[in-house]
């Protein structure tokens, strides 16, 4: 009987074979298989792995990762002049003040006043330092502790320091590492940095979710003709595809094809992933190819057709992220043009006061049920799009009940290059991608011919990985 099962189960697997050779199934056949080993659960995280990415507290793994790398504090416009108002940051689980002193540069301490705990965060800011108003403790940018108006001992400016971070200032932002003193890497420099200020503007935006939620939703290709459907391709409601003429929008696509077909390879930074379009007008004889960079730990870069839209997604804590977005291109910025885009130009959603996210179930995120006749999301810009998928999953999603298929493959890559980040450190090493000078990284979007497809990563500078390709 059992010899009887085998056979069957051979000949069930037998047909299958044969009917993934029938000529109209041949370009999906590699999908499929994918998919089934998306499905078989490897790349699914396990409830474990997904509190490990997620949490970035203090002595937590990926926390630690975070803090092997310079990141984004706040906008350089945040702290507009010297003796400015100083800033309550939220960074990688810690609660920290930012401010700039009487010379114009910037410094990072501990909010709370290492005398009896008050908030720096009110104190006043003069004489190249920061005073703590409860005993007048005043402090310097390096955590040096310069006045103790209540403590006569000389001693205590000796023994005393505020916990204070390096900090950098460097193409509209502030920057800060927050890691270990002998691990503390060269400073990143971005393409950005390098643009006349006219050519270069910085939005801030703080959501109330997981950073990786927001990470993910910049590696899935796939989401932008769909989500952005009324941007990326104008006419969907009647079935046909005008591309859309705004050459400074990021979700603009060239091709109607919501499938694309990826391909991915590591580099010295991260890794490429580049998404390939059918270009039908053409009868099959080209392909659209977007490409986008991941820069560790949680940076990506979008193409628009005049600009480029550099994004890091920094953790303030494990259930909240500030969003920072740079637009650059050859010609003067539009920054009202871009925040309405993003659909940032609405009171009851964002405020540049405060760069605070505020749309909640409360009111749908925005949402008006009654534009979806002419509107896919029933939202206004790519931003409101983005986050309401974001912040609509929870704080922090459960990724053991996903169900992934091939147009996750990024998604899946970025993931994996996390975790064993997360491991490298924890026995002692490095993360796997440590990006220094990435000026010469762009993501290109254009088209080749259908038969040069295997030259993508033409189109892209070096920074290539010798080692094992991310398409394993």
């Amino acid at each position: 009987m059992e010899d009887n099962l085998n056979a069957s189960r051979s000949a069930e697997l037998d047909l299958r074979s044969k009917r993934c050779d029938l000529p109209w199934k041949k370009r999906k056949r590699r999908r499929i298989t994918w998919a089934s080993t998306l499905l078989g659960g490897r790349t699914v995280l396990s409830k474990e792995d997904n509190e490990r990415i997620c949490r970035v507290g203090p002595n937590t793994p990926m926390g630690n990762v975070f803090r092997r790398f310079w990141l984004p504090v706040c906008t350089s416009a945040q702290l507009p002049e010297a003796d400015c108002d100083p800033l309550r940051v939220r960074l990688v689980g810690e609660n920290l003040v930012a401010f700039r002193d009487s010379t114009g540069a910037v410094g990072l301490v501990q909010e709370n006043c290492p005398h009896r705990g008050a908030s720096l965060a009110l104190g006043r800011v003069e004489d190249n330092g920061i005073r703590c108003l409860y005993h007048g403790w005043k402090f310097g940018r390096d955590g040096t502790l310069q006045d103790a108006p209540n403590c006569s001992m000389r001693a205590i400016k000796s023994t005393v320091r505020a916990r204070a971070y390096p900090v950098r200032e460097e193409g509209g932002l502030v920057w800060a590492y927050l890691g270990p003193k002998e691990k503390q890497p060269p400073f990143t420099r971005y393409a950005f940095m390098d643009a006349p200020e006219p050519n270069r503007t910085v939005i801030r935006i703080n959501v109330n979710a997981n950073y990786l939620q927001l990470v993910e939703g910049g590696f899935d290709s796939s989401h932008v003709g769909i989500l952005h459907s009324n941007i990326a391709r104008p006419g969907w409601m009647n079935a046909t595809f005008t591309p859309n003429p705004d050459k400074d929008n990021p979700a603009v696509l060239a091709v109607e094809d919501n499938d694309p077909e990826l391909e991915l390879s590591e580099t010295d930074f991260g890794f490429y992933y580049a998404a390939f379009r059918t270009d039908r007008r053409s009868g099959d004889a080209q392909l659209n190819v977007r490409v986008v960079p991941f820069i560790m730990p949680s940076t990506r870069i979008i193409p628009a057709p005049t600009t480029l839209y550099t994004v890091f997604e920094t953790p303030a804590d494990d259930e909240h992220t500030s969003t920072f977005i740079v637009i650059h291109g050859k010609a003067p910025v539009d920054r009202a043009k871009n925040i309405a885009l993003l659909g940032l130009d609405d009171p009851k959603v964002y405020s540049e006061r405060d760069c605070m996210y505020r749309a909640t179930w409360d009111d749908r995120f925005g949402q008006d049920r009654q534009r979806l006749q002419e509107s896919w999301s029933g939202l206004n810009g790519i931003e409101q799009e983005d986050a309401a998928m974001s912040l609509s999953m929870g704080p922090i999603i459960d990724r053991s009940q996903e169900h992934l298929v091939p147009a996750d493959r990024a998604v899946v890559a970025l993931r994996k290059m996390l975790l064993r980040s997360a491991k490298n450190v924890e026995q002692g090493g490095d993360p796997v991608a440590m990006p220094g000078d990435v000026t010469d990284v762009g993501a290109p979007d254009t088209f080749i011919a259908s038969s040069a497809r295997t030259t993508w990563q033409e189109l892209s500078p070096g920074h290539w990985k010798n080692a094992e390709s991310a398409n394993a």
